[in-house]
């Protein structure tokens, strides 16, 4: 399984554990919440997105990624596309945010 397999795997498997939530308006109440850990945003969420979140993120001190697209998030946590996925178990978070860290995004390899 190669290195952006597992943080989606993961993902995934945080998912079926209850450990997050997704889409915008979810991210965004779990943030006002206090509830999240850690996010991942869509390389490819819309503008409106980004702007609903990131002062929010930035205000609550919620560390964030920009990676995968869309449609990888959605498939990973068992939904349609989702421009947003929130964290909320610590555990998960953790693992998640240092697999990402560690792991090159695939995107700056396919050059045209």
């Amino acid at each position: 399984m190669t290195g952006p397999d597992r943080v989606l795997g993961l993902m995934g498997l945080a998912a079926r554990a209850g450990g997050i939530v997704s889409g915008v308006e979810r991210v965004r109440e779990a943030a006002r919440q206090g509830r999240l850990r850690y996010v991942v945003l869509a390389r490819d969420a819309s503008a409106n997105s980004r702007e609903k979140l990131f002062p929010l993120l930035l205000a609550t001190r919620v560390p964030m990624a920009d990676r995968f697209d869309r449609a990888e998030l959605g498939d990973a946590v068992g939904r349609g596309p989702v421009s947003a996925v929130g964290v909320t178990d610590a555990t998960f978070a953790a693992r998640i945010r240092a697999l990402i860290e560690t792991v090159p995004d695939r995107s700056a390899n396919t050059g045209g």
